[in-house]
């Protein structure tokens, strides 16, 4: 069944959009959509948005090592580096802080009309995806390639089995969400 989903680049897109729209869907049906729980996260106060993103670490990567170990996928590892994500994590982080929303819940927001995330989420990424766009010729040799660390996933660095990371990954998740959850 992957493979016929692979194959055709067409139902791909179909498929990206559903999942797309469902998880918009459980976006805001978690309450993450909305300016006020977001900015509760960046103040501390409200640990919503953490707890949904736990979850969605935690759920996506026992589902692609367990269809990986069962041959029904494959990892295609992009390669990176520390100027790729500095830089990535500044651009986000600003967006983030300013806005309060980030690309999946701005369009969460958009979805359930709201129109700061329309006005300034939506423009504003056009507009740093334009900005971005104009100076990578500029700064792709210079910064973003600073520290290339290649396509390696983390039990390969350790030399390790897959599960040896994800495991004590997921044991970890789950301590941080129960202790999360008891603090209230």
């Amino acid at each position: 069944m992957l493979t016929g989903i692979h194959s055709r680049k067409g139902l791909q897109l179909v498929v990206g959009l559903l999942l797309g729209i469902a998880f918009g869907f459980l976006l805001q049906k978690g309450g993450v959509t909305r300016y006020d729980v977001i900015i509760g996260q960046l103040l501390f106060r409200d640990f919503t948005v953490l707890k949904i993103m736990l979850s969605a670490v935690l759920t996506g990567m026992l589902g692609v090592h367990a269809l990986k170990s069962l041959g029904l996928a494959r990892l295609h590892p992009k390669p990176g580096s520390i100027g790729t994500s500095v830089v990535g994590g500044l651009i986000f982080g600003v967006g983030f802080g300013v806005l309060g929303y980030c690309p999946g819940t701005v369009a969460g927001a958009v979805g359930q009309g709201s129109m700061d995330a329309l006005l300034g989420g939506v423009v504003g990424i056009l507009i740093g995806a334009g900005l971005f766009a104009a100076v990578y010729p500029k700064i792709q040799s210079s910064v973003l390639n600073k520290g290339h660390f290649g396509e390696i996933t983390l039990p390969e660095l350790f030399r390790v089995h897959p599960w040896a990371v994800v495991l004590p990954v997921v044991a970890l998740i789950v301590v941080l969400l129960v202790l999360i959850e008891k603090a209230g």
